[in-house]
């Protein structure tokens, strides 16, 4: 089974492999990456559409577009005003499409009815579909859940009416609320999705890589699949498995002083996107998935050193001494 791109709203996206919106981890340097990888399709961190109205700077930075491919904003909230300017704000800086978050697991998140909450409130979920279609020409798409837990599995409903409020493209994580990112992720449920929605959708949760891929897709019948945790410290892992259910062969995985370059240039990307000390910071997560890439066991202290640095010219010395130049296997 050959599964190419698809075509959204007129957007081109080039493979059927998507790299997931992911808070704190898909920012532009990511995304960057990723889409380098061959990722056919990168989604931003999700935007609360009511601090991007307010001017709120982390915000306004998570609006900043990949390199090459349409640029998916995606927008939390719970209030079709707010949703309705997040999305025109998004669109003056650029996007190409428009993603509601109804997925989303966190309490910070579902407290206020937003994210995965919105399960629990069809109603306003379609009203915040409508209100971001009125207010922009662009598509707009919706990534949820099964539902809130096992006793209101209502993605199908969902996603048939979300369709019907003007939605071209939806994704499913394949778990409940209820369930956070417990548990295994069932991909057969989006096969009810897919039948009801009538517009392409995505299959997502527990997809690392071209095996899970191909099973996702026949079990769900989903046009395309998502990643979002086998990408951490492996930006080339989504678009691997594009080019495996394309037909074609996956590109070896970065290695040794390849490796090493990817994960300096990695550093100082972050480095110019929030400044030093905090692109330090918020390099951390991403140096020790790198570091479990590796393949290659690390000495505690020395992992530690690098994960507790705060010179980022000190960080850039010990990359270069961990990441050392002969070949180490890639997981």
């Amino acid at each position: 089974m050959r599964v190419d791109g698809l075509t959204i709203g007129g957007l081109t996206f080039p493979g059927a492999s998507f790299l997931a919106p992911m808070s704190g981890i898909t920012d532009r340097p990511f995304r960057v990456l990723a889409e380098r990888f061959g990722a056919g399709m990168v989604v931003s961190e999700m935007i609360a559409s009511a601090a991007l109205a307010g001017g709120q700077k982390d915000m306004l930075r998570r609006l900043r577009r990949p390199e090459r491919l349409p640029h998916v904003v995606q927008l939390a909230g719970c209030e079709p005003e707010w949703i309705a300017e997040g999305a025109r704000i998004a669109a003056d800086a650029g996007a190409d499409l428009i993603d509601i978050n109804m997925g989303c697991p966190a309490k910070r998140v579902t407290g206020g009815t937003a994210g995965s909450a919105l399960m629990r409130a069809p109603e306003m979920a379609v009203r915040l579909v409508e209100a971001a279609v009125a207010a922009v020409d662009l598509p707009v798409t919706v990534k949820m859940r099964l539902g809130w837990d096992d006793q209101s599995l209502n993605a199908p409903g969902l996603a048939r009416r979300a369709a019907e409020a003007g939605a071209r493209m939806i994704t499913v994580h394949g778990r409940t609320r209820q369930q956070f990112y417990k548990g295994a992720a069932r991909w057969a449920p989006v096969a009810e999705v897919v039948a009801a929605a009538g517009v392409p959708v995505v299959v997502n949760g527990d997809i690392a890589s071209p095996t899970d891929a191909r099973r996702a897709l026949e079990l769900s019948g989903a046009a395309a699949v998502m990643v979002g945790r086998a990408a951490h410290g492996r930006p080339w892992r989504v678009g691997e498995i594009g080019a495996v259910l394309a037909g074609g062969t996956a590109a070896p995985a970065p290695t040794g002083a390849g490796l090493r370059a990817l994960v300096l240039e990695h550093f100082e990307m972050m480095r110019v996107e929030y400044g030093d000390a905090l692109g330090v910071r918020c390099a951390r997560k991403h140096l020790g998935w790198y570091l479990d890439a590796m393949g290659t066991p690390v000495a505690p202290a020395a992992r530690r050193a690098l994960l507790t640095e705060a010179d980022p010219d000190r960080v850039t010395l010990l990359i270069a001494e961990l990441f050392a130049d002969e070949l180490r296997a890639a997981a």
